[in-house]
C-alpha cells in the first residue's frame, strides 16, 4: 500500500549536496516524488512508496549528508497521490 510524506528539513541544508543526497536515496528505494530548497532556507520533500521505504528515506533526510547539519524534520502524512512518477529534483 502506497502512503504519501511531506517532509520539510532545516538546518544547513541547502548548498550541501542535500537534494542530490535525497534524491539518490529515493531512486534507491524505487520511491516517488520530489525535493526542492525553499526560499526560507529549508528543503522540501514530498514523497510516496511502501512505509518501510519511507520510514528509511526520513531515517536518511534526518542524517543528510556529510557536509549538512539538519536542525529539524516535520513530517505530514497523505494520501497516495497517483500523479507521481519518478523522482526529481526541483528547482
Amino acid at each position: 500500500m502506497l502512503k504519501r510524506e511531506h517532509l520539510i528539513v532545516s538546518g544547513k541544508v541547502q548548498g550541501v549536496g542535500f537534494r542530490k543526497y535525497i534524491d539518490r536515496k529515493a531512486r534507491e528505494l524505487n520511491l516517488s516524488g520530489w525535493v526542492r530548497n525553499r526560499s526560507d532556507g529549508t528543503v522540501e520533500i514530498n514523497v510516496q512508496g511502501p512505509e518501510r521505504a519511507l520510514d528509511e528515506l526520513r531515517m536518511s533526510a534526518i542524517k543528510g549528508p556529510e557536509r549538512s547539519k539538519v536542525v529539524a524534520v516535520q513530517k505530514v502524512q497523505g494520501d497516495a497521490d497517483r500523479t507521481l512518477d519518478g523522482f526529481a529534483i526541483l528547482p
